[in-house]
């Protein structure tokens, strides 16, 4: 179809876009004049595809059609007009122009709320639900024929933003693009808008956003996150006027101490509280404010509001005054454009590039001695009075922002007070679960409970990605440089070094890690492997191409690697701390934000790393963490539109799921790592005390709670008995005990139901007539404790020949002198590719063997050896994409092409 499209802003450029890839010809865009020599962004599209752009500042006068602006529309013969976003009045000479008339978007689900403040409202008024109208346009107020809706529940918190930007932007551009294919299929229906529940409520602006206190909390909340972020609801007190944003009725837990905030009209005082500004209904119920713009434009957090230093300017001492002359002076070298550095003079809104950054830190070091200033400094005070103010309080060491406030769990564990986050940590906080929602975290080694951790909802989920999205979007992480980025994961990577014994002994008592295993294996590989990364942040590289000229022009074209976006990770059991590490490392390196949803068995370690993420300095929103189960919180992941990438570690079942999930959201980028049935092949020429040595720990390690693990050891037929005998004579030797006692080899299993499966996994190999010859069952004391355990005469068609365990259980079966071909069938003859092995001194065979073998990683005369450098993934069932190592950031890299011609 010929389309023309009248509209504005993001919202029209993704529309135009969209009609433009589904084949139709959009012959004309009507948008606004430019304001301030801005182009509005669908025109500005347009004008690079060479469509031609219309920006009439007016479409008619005092009711009438101006006669040469529907000429200009006429002249291109539109048979469908589009108005995406359009906030213009269109003549009816326009819109019945075309054959099919006009189509036009509306943020409600009408009839209710129609008007220019349609999301506004639907917050106001507390709507559960939300969504929005595809209608025929009219010369009504949104009265047209309804052609499609589409809605959305509406969560607690959300405000116009979250609301926006979840659903009614990216839902929206594809209900329009739906419309159109309606019409152009001659599908599209005229449904009568009806009269019944229509609301025709006013714009709302600043002078009509006041609050009025004479009502319940939640009427409060509702009319606060309403009007956040435009036009900001608002009342009087302290001689000034307040705006109040980021309302919530979430105040479980919240004591309402601190200091009184007299509001006049209001039921009771305000109460700023380390959490916020705690307000009053006339029900006596609480809501709670976290942020308040002060009456000169400046926003505070709402805790800080009393303090004098974050409310109102410094007064500068005669010396300090002399130092902001120097620093002008600083200022005037390096922005020469600039005639005079005033109060207002933004830094880089007066042309400073990211050299310049770098320039002025360190001059302000030389005339302040030393002082300690960073990249980040001068991105979070860009105006020239907000830097000086820094600056002042850095001088008089009084700039520390407020420690996050965290309520700790603590416990002497291991001669250590270990200080232990329990709750969700969402945009840099440490916050409860929607409806203050918690569960019991199990001490493995006896059963006891750890502590009480908060158990995400899916709200929070939406609040986490929210978080991470404008942190993406809009925060530092996207501002400050490849190389900055690698030094807050170097320094995050001390951090965790220098709390290594702290997190150690946090994964032995969550989950049943040995502690000298965790520190050298959990702890010490998650520091390895940050650092790792940190050192690719500035390296991450596209190319030049060369491509076929087209003379007698020529061209450029080149390709870059961008970051996707908000990534989700959902981490296993097993090595908490150490699969984090894996994947965030790489996320974070290539440049993206991320939500870590941790086993929910085993969540303490993911909660104290969120903490040393602060304290490393990385920007709000940049990771979040959410403990819960993975049917909810995981799921939630996989469905959001703005999560752009998943990975996964965890079992082929549920990898199948999310996959499937992510290509219906929104095809969602996924890795995963999923279940392994690694086979180990012994040859007779081995070094047999090595082979058992590593056939051991190939099985056992992690007390068998190793994805690699191998599953079934195929031992050369004239080596069998011997091997076997020597295995169990190791077996006897472990000690089997309370994982922080330094002389224990063998832990608790993570988890009762894991040791129940394991139980009954022994049971059927027994069942099916494998010879049980040591372990099989629990150990005779409290905790989740299960025996090292031996079988052998398996055969290839038992359930234990062909299903892991994921536990401490070695399966031996024999194969015939020399058969190299016969064993590696049968070492293939499984859907699990991820790991392998195999033990000779033959290194023909091993490297022939090597090459047969169908996993992702073939160890030879070793076992168990992973590198930070060395990509890791799988074959086949056992996922496809790569952790460590270079190819894992490609995980979280896009490509882009660009071709300039010349």
């Amino acid at each position: 179809m010929k389309i023309a499209v009248i509209g504005q802003s993001l919202f029209g450029q993704e529309v135009y876009r969209c009609l433009r890839e589904e084949g139709h010809e959009v012959v004309g865009v009507f948008t606004i004049p430019d304001k301030n020599g801005k182009v509005d962004p669908l025109g500005l599209e347009a004008e690079k595809d060479g469509v031609p752009v219309f920006k009439f500042p007016r479409w008619r006068v005092k009711g009438q059609a101006l006669p040469d602006v529907v000429a200009k529309y006429q002249a291109l013969g539109a048979e469908l007009n589009v108005l995406p976003f359009c906030s213009q009045f269109i003549p009816m000479e326009v819109i019945n122009a075309p054959c099919h008339g006009s189509i036009i978007y509306h943020p409600s689900l009408l009839p209710r709320h129609r008007g220019a403040s349609a999301i506004n409202w639907t917050l106001i008024h507390g709507d559960k639900k939300g969504g929005f109208t595809i209608f025929w346009a009219d010369d009504g107020l949104d009265t047209g024929d309804l052609l499609l809706q589409k809605e959305c529940e509406i969560l607690p918190d959300d405000t116009v933003n979250t609301l926006y930007n979840r659903f009614l932007f990216p839902e929206g551009i594809k209900g329009m693009v739906q419309a159109v294919r309606l019409i152009a299929e001659g599908k599209a229906p005229r449904l009568p808008q009806p009269e019944e529940g229509a609301t025709y409520e006013g714009i709302q602006k600043k002078e009509t956003a006041k609050i009025n206190w004479d009502q319940p909390a939640e009427v409060i909340h509702n009319w606060i996150r309403g009007n956040d972020k435009m036009p900001g609801a608002w009342t009087e007190a302290c001689g000034q006027k307040l705006t109040f944003f980021n309302s919530t009725l979430n105040t479980a837990g919240l004591v309402p101490e601190g200091e009184a905030l007299p509001i006049p009209g209001a039921h009771r005082p305000g109460v700023v509280t380390e959490r916020g500004l705690v307000l009053f209904g006339n029900d006596d119920r609480m809501l709670l404010v976290k942020s308040i713009q002060l009456e000169d434009g400046k926003m505070i957090p709402a805790s800080h509001f009393f303090r004098g230093e974050d409310n109102c300017a410094l007064d500068l001492t005669e010396a300090e005054l002399d130092i902001m002359e120097a620093v002008r002076s600083a200022w005037k070298r390096i922005l020469p454009s600039i005639p005079e550095v005033e109060d207002s003079t933004d830094f880089f809104k007066s042309g400073a590039a990211s050299v310049d950054i770098v320039r002025l830190v360190e001059e302000v070091k030389e005339l302040c001695d030393g002082l300690e200033l960073e990249n980040e400094d001068v991105y979070m005070a860009t105006t020239f009075k907000d830097f000086i103010q820094l600056l002042v309080r850095k001088l008089r060491g009084n700039n520390k922002e407020s420690e996050c406030i965290i309520d700790y769990v603590e416990k002497a564990v291991n001669k250590l007070t270990l200080q232990m986050p329990h709750q969700l940590f969402i945009g840099g906080t440490f916050v409860d679960a929607e409806g203050t929602k918690t569960y019991e975290t199990i001490n493995p080694t006896d059963g006891s409970v750890i502590c009480q951790v908060s158990l995400a909802q899916v709200s929070d989920v939406d609040k986490a990605v929210a978080a991470a999205k404008d942190a993406f979007e809009t925060g530092l992480w996207g501002k400050i440089s490849a190389r900055d980025r690698g030094r807050l994961l170097y320094r995050l990577a001390d951090l965790m070094e220098q709390h290594q014994e702290e997190l150690a002994t946090i994964e032995a008592l969550d989950a049943g890690a040995v502690y000298t295993l965790a520190l050298k294996t959990h702890v010490g590989m998650s520091i390895q492997t940050f650092r790792y990364f940190a050192g690719w942040c500035d390296k991450i590289q596209g190319s030049t191409i060369p491509i076929n000229q087209a003379r007698p022009n020529r061209n450029l074209t080149l390709t870059r690697k961008e970051p996707i976006g908000v990534c989700g990770i959902v981490i296993p059991w097993n090595y908490p701390l150490m699969m984090l590490s894996w994947k965030t490392a790489a996320c974070l390196a290539a440049g993206n934000t991320v939500v870590i949803k941790p086993a929910q068995v085993t969540p303490l370690t993911a909660l104290k790393f969120a903490e040393l993420t602060l304290k490393a300095g990385i920007p709000k929103g940049v990771i979040n963490v959410l403990p819960g189960s993975g049917s909810l919180v995981g799921q939630r992941l996989s469905d959001h539109p703005d999560v752009r990438k998943i990975g996964f570690t965890g079992s082929t079942e549920v990898g199948k799921h999310i996959m499937k999930s992510c290509a219906l959201s929104n095809v969602k980028k996924v890795s995963l790592e999923l279940g392994g049935k690694s086979p180990l092949i012994i040859f007779a020429d081995c070094d047999l005390s090595k082979a058992v040595q590593m056939g051991m720990s190939s099985v056992f390690f992690n007390k068998g709670e190793n994805c690699i693990a191998a599953g079934r050891v195929f031992v050369e037929d004239s080596i069998h008995d011997l091997f076997v005998q020597k295995v169990v004579e190791e077996v006897t030797k472990m000690k089997i005990g309370n994982p922080l006692d330094r002389d224990t080899n063998h832990g608790p299993q993570n988890h009762q139901a894991h040791l129940q499966k394991l139980i009954e996994y022994c049971q059927r190999g027994v069942k099916e007539g494998a010879t049980l010859v040591c372990g099989g069952n629990q150990v005779p004391r409290s905790g989740f404790f299960f025996q090292p355990t031996v079988f052998t005469d398996v055969e290839d068609h038992m359930f234990i020949a062909k299903e892991e365990s994921f536990g401490p259980i070695m399966i031996i079966s024999r194969f015939a002198n020399g058969d190299v071909d016969t064993v590696l069938s049968r070492a293939n003859a499984t859907e699990f590719g991820l790991a392998s092995g195999v033990f000779t001194r033959d290194i023909s065979k091993a490297l022939y063997v090597s090459d047969k073998l169908e996993a992702g990683t073939v160890f030879i005369n070793t076992y168990n050896k992973t590198d930070v450098a060395a990509p890791f993934g799988g074959f086949k069932q056992s996922g496809f994409g790569k952790d460590l190592g270079e190819a894992a950031l490609n995980e979280y890299l896009r490509v882009k092409t660009i071709t300039a011609e010349y």
